[in-house]
């Protein structure tokens, strides 16, 4: 060894010896734990320092389960952070322009943690929420050689007597119409949250993203959206450490389980949840990191086209089950049980359990845990499994439409997103087809937007057209402000939101996201004015939509753009060179992800200036 190993990796057992590992112990596999822990925690739960969210406030609790395990098996465990923002504290604030650009800065600096320890054998991601969790897949995605297993930070509890997570947000746009009074409002907004720990109680971006990272096989069987703080969340750390090392074993390396099938199955287990649209920007991203072909559009769509909506999960309904009842249910799995039966999963992929998913699926459909789970959910709630996750027979006749449709038109030229299947379906006519014509209100900023919400200036009827908020403009903020406030007002289903920004996975309505081109593109949403008439359909049975200037293509091309067009002027200046990175490394459409070769290309074709 003292011959052959280079120095750092002898100074790294110095150092091990150092923080007190025993050395008779030191030759054993090494296997990173990374997280996205925040927040300093006493022994009884008590908090010394808060974090930004619940949903990496107790994910420490996961880190020292799994390297307990770790250490118990003879392996050395090593821990490092990097710990993520709260999209839903940052709403409506300027720390929303670094959102979605944290997420590529997080996934390289995880990366660049995972090449720091040249040792490791294998790495355990632990991770919760918007965008700490894509950012963790994404790092594991691309350490190709390594085994790699996902713990994901699982769900908060529902309180007993108040509101969920999403719709206490809007307590300020209810005090504002009447619809609450100030006391209710206090204690709305210190109730929601029943357990400490844990993502939002609905299917948003950080409850989607849990359940791609089991439809990727990148966690074991059942762990998505397991109850934060609660015994079967604990247990599925110390699985995910008996499992690294088996990987280990079997030398089955990130690269053998995220493969193009595991992709599509993704995209299936996307839409059959019926999962917020920021995932159309990290699956993407997860493929380009994990050097396999990137979904396109045309994807999506055919995907969105063939799959239904099984799942009766917030904020999509129509009973709303919070996420833990779809767990309880039998989650990811009972949901792949009835894909598998319609033949439209692909099972013969490899997951992190080092069986492939064929396996895993005999396993629960037999399994005491499946049972117990389900029980439970009939006992404690009195709530059938089978009308949480049901048939795709049982949820056609119930009402449920498939997830999400691909709009184009004048105003979007390069295609746009809305989620069909979260507008209200009393706007939807007897044919299955939402139609909509009315006058444009055009706001440049969103502080605008919602104050006129708030004002009551936004009327029934009007279409709602939030400009300069892509990623040129604001780094593709999320407006869930907007959203949220029209669903919980009695007026905001006849109200329809045109953006080049993006929604919040918990958003509803008609509302089109992703507009492209943006506005401060050239795009020709830029060009829209007060008054102008807007027609929007959206066919929820095929699935397809457009969204249109009825004065047409024409005269809206002739028009110049609006004199009051500009970036946010808190724009910082990480996000304008986050926004250049990623459109010359395919745009939204593309995932918003930085590709090496698309920019040194870009930057050796452009013309040099004196």
């Amino acid at each position: 060894m003292l011959i052959a190993e280079p120095s750092g990796n002898l100074f790294g057992l110095t150092q091990n010896a150092g923080m007190g590992w025993e050395a008779a112990a030191l030759g054993g596999k090494q296997v990173l734990i990374l997280s996205t822990h925040g927040g300093v925690r006493a022994p009884d739960g008590r908090p010394i320092a808060l974090g930004y969210h619940t949903g990496h406030w107790e994910v420490g609790l996961l880190v020292a389960e799994a390297a307990r395990e770790l250490k118990a098996s003879g392996a050395i465990p090593f821990a490092g952070a990097c710990t993520d923002p709260c999209d839903g504290r940052t709403q409506g604030t300027p720390g929303m322009f670094d959102s979605l650009p944290y997420r590529n800065d997080a996934a390289i600096v995880l990366r660049r943690l995972i090449r720091s320890l040249p040792t490791r054998s294998g790495v355990i991601g632990i991770a919760t929420c918007d965008k700490g969790l894509p950012a963790m897949l994404m790092a594991l995605a691309g350490s190709h050689d390594l085994p790699c297993a996902l713990v994901p930070g699982g769900v908060t509890l529902m309180p007993e007597h108040g509101e969920d997570a999403g719709k206490v947000q809007t307590i300020g746009a209810r005090f504002a119409h009447g619809k609450i009074s100030l006391e209710e409002a206090a204690l709305a907004g210190c109730r929601a949250c029943a357990s400490p720990g844990g993502g939002c109680q609905f299917l948003g971006t950080a409850a989607t993203s849990q359940v791609v990272a089991e439809a990727l096989g990148l966690t074991l069987p059942h762990s998505a959206l397991a109850p934060s703080g609660e015994a079967v969340w604990l247990d599925m750390a110390r699985r995910t450490g008996r499992a690294i090392l088996h990987l280990t074993e079997l030398k089955l390396r990130t690269r053998d389980i995220l493969t193009e099938a595991a992709i599509e199955n993704a995209m299936i287990l996307h839409a059959a949840f019926g999962g917020s649209t920021n995932l159309l920007l990290h699956i993407p991203a997860i493929a380009h990191a994990g050097k396999v072909k990137r979904p396109t559009v045309a994807d999506w769509s055919r995907v969105n086209r063939s799959i239904p909506r099984i799942v009766d999960c917030l904020p999509n309904g129509p009973r709303n089950h919070p996420t833990v009842q779809v767990f309880l249910a039998g989650g990811v799995p009972e949901v792949m049980l009835h894909l598998r039966r319609e033949g439209i999963l692909n099972t013969t992929v490899k997951t992190v359990s080092g069986e492939t998913l064929d396996a895993a699926l005999d396993w629960w459909e037999q399994s005491e845990r499946r049972e117990r789970f389900r029980r439970r959910l009939r006992d404690l709630d009195n709530i059938d499994p089978d009308d949480v996750i049901m048939s795709p027979d049982t949820a056609r006749s119930r009402g449920l439409t498939s997830t999400v449709c691909f709009p184009q038109g004048n105003i979007a030229p390069e295609g746009a997103v809305v989620k069909s299947t979260g507008i209200d379906p009393t706007v939807v006519d007897d044919d299955g087809v939402y139609r909509k014509r009315g006058p444009a209100r055009v706001f440049v900023t969103e502080h605008d937007a919602i104050t006129a919400i708030k004002n009551q200036t936004v009327r029934e009827g009007d279409v709602m057209v939030l400009i300069c908020r892509g990623p040129m403009g604001a780094g593709m903020e999320e407006t869930y402000q907007i959203t949220s406030a029209l669903k919980h007002l009695p007026f905001g289903k006849h109200i329809a939101v045109i953006t080049d920004a993006r929604f919040s996975g918990v958003s509803t309505g008609a509302c089109i996201g992703h507009v492209s081109p943006e506005a401060l593109a050239g795009g020709p949403i830029g060009k829209l004015r007060d008054g102008d008439t807007i027609e929007i359909i959206v066919d929820r049975n095929k699935m397809e939509a457009t969204v249109n200037f009825v004065g047409g293509a024409e005269e809206l091309q002739n028009r110049p753009p609006r004199e009051d067009l500009r970036a946010d002027p808190m724009l910082p200046e990480d996000t304008r060179l986050w926004a250049a990175l990623q459109q010359a490394s395919g745009g939204i459409w593309g995932g918003c992800v930085y590709d090496p070769g698309d920019i040194i290309a870009k930057l050796h074709s452009a013309p040099v200036t004196e």
